[in-house]
C-alpha cells in the first residue's frame, strides 16, 4: 500500500495538526471552490511546496513535475478538505505522498563515490521568494539556509524515502510526530525511530565541520576567497587555485561521474581535464543553495560573445574552500543568468 493510497483512504482532511501553521481554510471546505479561484488559493503556496519537494528529490525539474502533480490531485480531491486541518498542510501532504510515490517508480541510487549525479542547483533568487514566517527568529533562519545547502541536499538523498520524509516534516518543517504518523499511515513510535535513523544517516553522510559552515550573509573574508577564486579561474592559474583549497576538498560535477577528494587529486583532475589551456574566460559572481558560486563563460568567436561554459557552487569553511561543485552550462537559463556576455562587457 503506497503512502497516497493510506491518505485516500483516511481522507486527506483528517490529517490535522499544529505543525501546518496558518489558518487560512481552517473553518470550511472547498466543494463549491471553483477552478481559477483554486488555483489562485493554491498558487500561494508553489514556492514553498518546491523547495520541499526539491529537498526530498533532489532535482529542481523533479520537483517543478511534483508540485504539478500536486495541484492536479489537490484539485481532484478538492471535496475531502473539510476544515480540519489547513490548507497550506493539506497540500504539504499530498506534495509529501506525490514525492514518495515518484520515489516508489524510480529512486536513483547515489554513486558508489557517495556523489549525487541528479543533483541541481537552486536559485537564490527563488528562494527568496519563501514566506518571510519566522524570519526573525536566528534558529529558523540557520535551518532553512542549512537545510538547503548541497551538501545537505546530497546528504538526504542517501536516506530511503520514507524515513527522508520524517526527516524533512520533523526536523525542517517543525511537524508533530503525530501528524507525520497520520500523513505516513504509521504509528508515532514508527515515526520516531524513522526519525533516529534518518539522523544517524545524515550525521553518516553530512561534512563533520558542520556547524561551522559559514552561515548568515556572506562576510568580507568570503567575499575576497569569491573574488581570488573567479581570478585566478579566469587566468586559469592552478597554482594560485590550489591555494584556496582546504587539504580535504572535495570537488564534482554533477551528472558527469566522479568524486575527487583532497587538493592533490582535485588540482590533478584539473590538469589532466587540460583547465590551463583554457584561454579567454570570464566569470560572474552570484549565489545559488544560499552558497556562493561563479558563472564563468568561454570566448566564442563565432558567436562574437562569451557563451556559458560552468557554474561553480563553493562552500566555504574557516577562510578555505572545502567543496567546489560544478554544473553544466544547461542551468544557466534556470538560474537567471546571461545568455551571453558581450566583447567589451564588464568582468
Amino acid at each position: 500500500m503506497t503512502a497516497t493510497t493510506r491518505v485516500e483512504e483516511l481522507g486527506v482532511s483528517e490529517l490535522g495538526g499544529s505543525g501546518s501553521g496558518g489558518s487560512e481554510f481552517s473553518g470550511g471546505g472547498l466543494g463549491e471552490v471553483d477552478e481559477p479561484a483554486f488555483s489562485g488559493l493554491a498558487e500561494r503556496h508553489r514556492r514553498e511546496l518546491h523547495v520541499h519537494c526539491y529537498r526530498m528529490l533532489g532535482s529542481f525539474e523533479d520537483a517543478e513535475d511534483t508540485v504539478q502533480e500536486t495541484f492536479l490531485r489537490a484539485w481532484r480531491r478538492r471535496e475531502t478538505f473539510e476544515g480540519r486541518s489547513t490548507f497550506r498542510a493539506w497540500l504539504y501532504r499530498i506534495a509529501t505522498n506525490a514525492c514518495l510515490d515518484l520515489l516508489a517508480k524510480y529512486r536513483p541510487e547515489p554513486a558508489t563515490g557517495g556523489e549525487v549525479r541528479w543533483l541541481q542547483p537552486y536559485p537564490d533568487r527563488l528562494l527568496d521568494e519563501l514566506p518571510a514566517g519566522g524570519a526573525d527568529e536566528p534558529e529558523t533562519v540557520a535551518v532553512a539556509r542549512e537545510t538547503i545547502e548541497l551538501a545537505y541536499l546530497v546528504a538526504v538523498q542517501h536516506l530511503a524515502p520514507r524515513p527522508r520524509a520524517v526527516l524533512i516534516l520533523r526536523d525542517v518543517l517543525g511537524w508533530p510526530a503525530k501528524d507525520v504518523a497520520e500523513l505516513l499511515g504509521d504509528s508515532v513510535n514508527s515515526v520516531n525511530s524513522a526519525l533516529q535513523r534518518a539522523r544517524a544517516g545524515m550525521r553518516e553522510h553530512l561534512p563533520a565541520e558542520r556547524q561551522d559552515w559559514t552561515g548568515g550573509d556572506e562576510d568580507a573574508g568570503t567575499r575576497e576567497l569569491v573574488r581570488r577564486f573567479t581570478d585566478a579561474s579566469v587566468a586559469t592559474d592552478i597554482d594560485a587555485l590550489a591555494t584556496l583549497l582546504r587539504d580535504d576538498v572535495r570537488s564534482s560535477m554533477p551528472p558527469t561521474p566522479g568524486l575527487f577528494v583532497g587538493r592533490d587529486a582535485v588540482v590533478n583532475d584539473w590538469v589532466e581535464g587540460g583547465f590551463a589551456d583554457i584561454q579567454n574566460l570570464r566569470g560572474v559572481p552570484t549565489s545559488v543553495n544560499r552558497q556562493p558560486a561563479v558563472a564563468f563563460y568561454l570566448w566564442n568567436e563565432a558567436a562574437g560573445a562569451y557563451l556559458p561554459l560552468t557554474l561553480d557552487v563553493l562552500r566555504v569553511t574557516g577562510g578555505a574552500i572545502t567543496e567546489i561543485v560544478t554544473f553544466h552550462d544547461d542551468q544557466f537559463p534556470r538560474l537567471g543568468l546571461p545568455e551571453r556576455l558581450p566583447a567589451d562587457g564588464p568582468e
